[in-house]
């Protein structure tokens, strides 16, 4: 509890710069009762931006949605889509701590071997990327955005709730052995950057669950020679870091349900089947589909 709240005390101050309710006091504790996100950013000497770009109302701001889902279930993937549709940008969390782990320092390499077992990360680093991120933002002037990847924790999710109203939290799932193939599948170029997917997954209905087709997203013949696999998709640690997303994420699952935020979506096919459906559970329409493709 105290690590907690001190990781409260030490994380909030940039989170809150970057949330629309900036100077609210916190609702709640993990260690007593904390200041309002204002006194705590006074406290550390940082500067406050004007209160006319912090407390807007949801309807004069960017959605603030949160992804949720197993690894591999294809959060980056509809995220990324999504924030180029509505004008917001996509922050993932794997990404933040992507970038930190290639740091050649001791903390780094200390990241590392913890993320090669497929455990989570201590809370103060990523309280600390994530905050340095918003704080980026808040400087390009940005507006909304989709988290990716956070929180992943109970504990995360009342941080979070301090800072930032969340306005929609979507639930992406798949059956465990179709998210160990895409796993196992996935590849990186190391020239470009660029993710591609090797399995080609067409189970069939069985027991009155629909099949599941999703061809392989195959490299063009520039990145074929160049892809690289992470060193996490092993079937070893992809099924513990399954097991440990499994024992976390229903709890805060819970909490966003308890608050009528959760849509779970289930995943059943690859993005040509997925996106139309996935548009229409967000109720976004035809005209918005359209802005897409072009």
């Amino acid at each position: 509890m105290e690590r907690m709240a001190a990781i409260c005390r030490r994380g909030l101050p940039l989170l809150a710069r970057s949330s629309p309710l900036y100077g609210s006091p916190l609702r709640g504790s993990h260690s007593g009762a904390l200041q309002p996100a204002v006194a705590i950013a006074e406290s550390w000497n940082i500067p406050l931006v004007s209160s006319d770009m912090v407390q807007k109302p949801a309807a004069e701001r960017g959605m603030q949605w949160i992804f949720m889902g197993c690894p591999g279930v294809g959060k980056g993937t509809y995220a990324s889509r999504l924030a180029k549709l509505l004008g917001i940008p996509h922050i993932s969390v794997g990404d933040l701590v992507r970038k930190e782990l290639s740091q050649a320092t001791p903390s780094g390499q200390k990241l590392v071997s913890l993320a090669n077992e497929g455990k989570l990360l201590p809370d103060d680093v990523i309280l600390d990327l994530l905050s340095k991120r918003l704080e980026k933002g808040v400087q390009l002037g940005e507006s909304g955005f989709i988290l990716d990847g956070f929180p992943r924790t109970q504990s995360q999710a009342g941080i979070l709730e301090q800072v930032a109203e969340i306005d929609l939290v979507l639930n992406l799932r798949l059956p465990e052995n179709i998210l160990i193939m895409k796993c196992l599948g996935r590849r990186i170029c190391s020239g470009c950057g660029n993710n591609y997917n090797l399995a080609n997954i067409d189970v069939e209905a069985t027991d009155g669950r629909p099949g599941i087709f999703m061809p392989p997203l195959l490299p063009p013949p520039a990145c074929a020679s160049k892809l690289t696999v992470r060193p996490d998709d092993t079937e070893e640690v992809v099924r513990a870091r399954l097991r440990i997303y499994a024992d976390e994420s229903k709890p805060v699952e819970e909490y966003y349900r308890r608050q009528g935020k959760l849509l779970d979506f289930d995943v059943a096919g690859g993005i040509p089947e997925t996106w139309p459906r996935l548009l229409a559970a967000l109720k976004l329409d035809r005209a918005t589909e359209t802005k897409m493709a072009v």
